[in-house]
């Protein structure tokens, strides 16, 4: 019988699932889980996850106590959120779950470090190891620079919303252990302006990104894995066949896995090797210059950050909500 799609990608690739449903990692059994507040929301709006947001709720009130506000209530069990369902997720899990550092703050280095840092300490706290923890960082200057120090600390960063090589030999050079090119934004950025409705597989601009950056990545030496990300369809994801790790939304994985036919290896570090790719050296001034140049990436990034911010000031109107209910029926 023909192996899946899902079953040959997983004999050349580490996949990872984009998701915050529990019930989908139990289905697929990925090695590592990535979560973003978005993600975090829609799981914690389904009737099996109540307890988590609950529980979280009234412990922040418990903590802070009856004379704290909604919104300083709200603001700790934000922060304590995504390390309940992070806890939850190593559980099922035997790698690494990715929690993200407050995208608000992806301008200031220091504080990016102080969050990552409190993010850490609540899961030593949970008995966690910071080995099993990766610290998403939206890949702007600011943050590469926090990631940088992180590291070196001991702190893992996945280092997200990343769209041009700048932004990836900045963080290769700065000793991240991961990134997250985001290869379907790239394809919807194209499209728009192209006003093209598709590109062939071998062709699609999210493709051809990530395969510039394995391809550099492996020419020259550098550690830092590469999870492609973003996916529109398992188009993209066979192109990448190879690549070090691939994060997959359930409805995606549940095409791969249901899907039979040949899967060739796309990407190959010793083909890498051999490629006549020149090296570019990464500072501030050059980012920046290679930044302004790329408008993709300019845009992108920009609208990222600010999609991810919108999705938290989301998720804590939904935590104010759920705590006045909880509240409530503890009165009556």
């Amino acid at each position: 019988m023909n192996q899946t799609l899902l079953e040959q990608l997983r004999q050349m690739t580490v996949v990872v699932a984009d998701t915050g449903d529990m019930q989908s990692m139990e289905k697929f059994t990925p090695r590592d889980a990535t979560t973003n507040p978005s993600l975090i929301t829609a799981a914690a709006q389904m009737p099996e996850y109540q307890e988590i947001v609950d529980s979280t709720l009234r412990k922040a009130r418990k903590d802070l106590g009856e004379a704290a506000g909604t919104q300083e209530v709200v603001q700790l069990a934000f922060d304590r959120l995504a390390v309940d369902f992070g806890v939850k997720i190593l559980d099922i899990i035997s790698g690494r779950v990715s929690t993200e550092v407050d995208a608000r703050l992806s301008y200031d280095t220091e504080a990016t470090i102080a969050k990552a840092r409190d993010i850490i300490s609540q899961y030593e706290e949970a008995g966690v190891s910071r080995d099993r923890i990766l610290i998403k960082i939206a890949s702007t200057w600011e943050g590469i620079r926090a990631a940088e120090i992180l590291e070196k600390e001991g702190i893992h960063c996945n280092l997200t919303l990343l769209f041009g090589l700048h932004q990836a030999i900045a963080c290769a050079e700065a000793g991240v252990t991961l990134i997250s090119p985001f290869v379907g934004r790239i394809l919807d950025w194209y499209k728009k302006e192209t006003g093209r409705d598709s590109y062939p597989p071998a062709e699609d601009p999210g493709v051809l990104s990530v395969t510039q950056i394995y391809n550099y990545y492996k020419k020259f030496g550098y550690p830092t894995e590469i999870m492609g990300a973003s996916f529109r369809n398992i188009c993209e994801i066979t192109q990448l066949a190879g690549c070090d790790l691939l994060t997959i939304s359930p409805k995606l994985l549940e095409e791969l896995d249901s899907t039979a036919g040949e899967l060739p290896r796309k990407l190959d570090p010793q083909a890498a090797k051999g490629m006549d790719i020149e090296k570019i050296p990464m500072d501030r001034e050059t980012f920046e210059k290679m930044h302004s140049e790329d408008p993709m990436a300019s845009e992108k990034l920009d609208e990222g950050v600010k999609g991810f911010s919108k999705a938290l000031e989301q998720l804590e109107s939904l935590l104010a909500e759920r705590l006045n209910q909880v509240e409530e029926m503890v009165a009556v």
